[in-house]
């Protein structure tokens, strides 16, 4: 069983997947929802499938790039989570699991751009492929202008995330466009199932620290 929390953008999400492999979510995208819905959506999953944090397998956390409150909202929220429990906790690049979440709705989707919305006229960008049933990149994050990011998109491209309305229109015309309502914790659950084993790595609940930028990255 298994616990993912995504709060790196608006979206406010938490999945549990069974031992059956059935995955439940809670979900928003209301803005500024994270510190009230959290904990809220953690314990109705609980009620309703009936588990203990201490019956987990793991939890997994979006650890960024995105935004600093979000982030370190559900960093707070893993470590009372996690306290005094032997389950480990495992953190996940927030634009790979965007990228499956493209996979997810399209198999076929290659050469996929997951971005976040960024200060002034920047994105966070990474670049992935998929084949052979494997998420790879060649790229690292990177915070890059918003002009830079569409010299990279070629026609057939997908992109994936938030601040596609920041986008020129002749671009998401040659793109498949997947906005924000495709972001969900459930695609945490894809990547730490092996599908994007190069994103995830087990951290210490305790020292865990997201993926922040500083201003002067952007």
């Amino acid at each position: 069983m298994l616990l993912a929390l995504e709060t790196a953008t608006n979206v406010c999400s938490v999945a549990f997947k069974d031992e059956e492999g059935n995955i439940f979510e809670k979900r928003t995208e209301k803005r500024g929802s994270h510190s009230e819905q959290l904990f809220l959506f953690v314990e109705k999953l609980m009620q309703e499938q009936n588990f203990a944090i201490q019956d987990l397998e793991a939890v997994l956390v979006s650890e960024g790039p995105g935004s600093y409150t979000g982030l370190r909202i559900s960093a707070s929220a893993v470590k009372g989570l996690l306290f005094q429990t032997e389950v480990p906790l495992y953190g996940i690049n927030t634009l790979a699991s965007f990228a499956m979440q493209a996979v997810e709705e399209n198999p076929d989707a290659d050469n996929i751009h997951s971005i976040i919305d960024a200060r002034r006229v920047h994105v966070y960008h990474q670049k992935f492929s998929f084949s052979d049933d494997r998420l790879s990149s060649n790229d690292n994050v990177e915070v890059i202008p918003i002009e830079a990011f569409e010299s990279m998109v070629r026609s057939g491209d997908t992109i994936i995330g938030t601040g596609l309305n920041r986008i020129s229109e002749s671009i998401k015309q040659k793109a498949v466009i997947f906005g924000q309502k495709f972001i969900t914790s459930s695609s945490l659950i894809r990547v730490f199932r092996g599908e994007g084993s190069d994103f995830y790595k087990k951290v210490d609940p305790e020292s865990f620290d997201p993926k922040y930028y500083t201003s002067n990255q952007v």
